[in-house]
């Protein structure tokens, strides 16, 4: 077995863990340190929207010597806007003019032909009007919303409240963040860009819903013992996806790194960046806030319930009652526990961490056991 399988095994079984739960306040501090550059992008450099929801044309030209560079300038003083120009494979150019009106086109068109030393005849211009270009921009805000929407009453019904809450804000720290990132690189927002956010969300909302499925299962009937707070089932069920997780992203990311530093970086391939980039930046914060925001983030408002608070203190003063007689409640290994609890506790909450502890019989005392 491989090292990260043999690593796996033991997180699942329990034989090793991080404190993912007890250490959240780091991880809160370093999204909100993300979070709070991100929208310092935002506000300073703003969003490189594309024609389709700016309004503009798209001039394609047949082969030409000049370069890009060049047309930018060509472009540029034709309009009088700023123009994004790039090299096509058959020698043509492809000059995107945003916020332009559509009835200067033409001029704008002979204008470039004169400077590229191309016939007008040759170059096809596509053009977006504004009044579209902000009916594109309000669907896909809609459509942002009702997935949010959709989310979370599929979570509240499916978990609860909480659960929902926390994927909540989660997504929205995905959001946040892919979108502070486009602001910062300069990169183009497009329809594609739109498309890569809803598919990340997806992503990070599976992600997610993995972890809390396993701590809805493990948390049954928690109060009725006295060995595990709620923050602690949180954590083994963040431990025992973790290595699932990580091979998971990191799967997803390959291909996707592949599309945006060979095919946007060095083939040139432009038209791959708006997707690429938003699928690269969104898989790696989904997998980073599923396992280091979402799941601390709903431990922190279970534990404020007066059962969880009643949980948590009978756990530390009978840990505590322990220590004090040399004693340790930690379960160690394949350890059984063994000591007097109710039949009916959930057996992946009793035993070692992540393993399932075997069904009793009578008084504590586990199934198959020789007397």
């Amino acid at each position: 077995m491989s090292k990260l399988g043999t690593l796996g095994a033991r997180l699942h079984r329990g034989e090793i863990g991080y404190d993912f739960v007890g250490k959240r306040k780091i991880w809160y501090g370093i999204s909100i340190l993300i979070t709070i550059t991100a929208i310092l992008g935002l506000t300073v450099r703003g969003l490189n929207m594309g024609i389709e929801f700016q309004g503009g044309a798209v001039f394609t030209t047949g082969k030409s010597s000049v370069s890009v560079s060049q047309a930018e300038t060509f472009a540029r003083e034709a309009s009088g806007h700023d123009a994004v120009v790039q090299k096509l494979g058959n020698g043509g150019l492809r000059v995107q003019i945003a916020g332009i009106d559509t009835d200067k086109s033409d001029a704008i068109k002979d204008k470039l032909a004169a400077d590229l030393k191309v016939n007008s005849e040759q170059i096809n211009a596509d053009l977006v009007g504004p009044s579209w270009g902000d009916q594109i921009a309000n669907k896909a805000w809609e459509g942002l919303a009702i997935f949010m929407v959709l989310v979370v009453i599929y979570l509240a019904i499916a978990f609860e409240w909480r659960m929902a809450i926390a994927a909540l804000v989660a997504l929205i720290h995905d959001i946040t963040i892919t979108v502070g990132i486009y602001a910062l690189v300069g990169f183009e927002v497009t329809p594609g860009t739109v498309i890569g956010l809803l598919t990340i969300l997806g992503y990070s909302l599976y992600d997610t819903v993995v972890v809390f499925d396993s701590l809805k299962e493990q948390t049954k009937d928690i109060t009725k013992q006295t060995r595990w707070t709620y923050s602690d089932v949180a954590d083994r069920s963040i431990n025992s996806t973790l290595v699932r997780s990580i091979n998971t992203t990191v799967v997803a990311l390959l291909p996707v790194a592949g599309l945006l530093f060979i095919g946007g970086g060095v083939l040139g391939a432009g038209t791959l960046n708006d997707i690429s980039l938003s699928l690269f930046v969104g898989l790696a914060a989904g997998a980073y806030s599923s396992i280091f925001i979402a799941t601390p983030l709903v431990a922190d408002l279970k534990e404020r319930e007066p059962q969880m608070k009643a949980l948590r203190k009978r756990v530390l003063a009978k840990r505590a009652q322990a220590a004090a007689q040399g004693e340790s409640l930690e379960p160690r290994g394949n350890e059984s526990y063994e000591d007097g609890e109710p039949d009916d506790v959930t057996p992946a909450v009793v035993g070692p961490r992540n393993q399932p502890a075997s069904r009793t019989r009578g008084r504590g005392r586990p199934s198959g056991k020789r007397r």
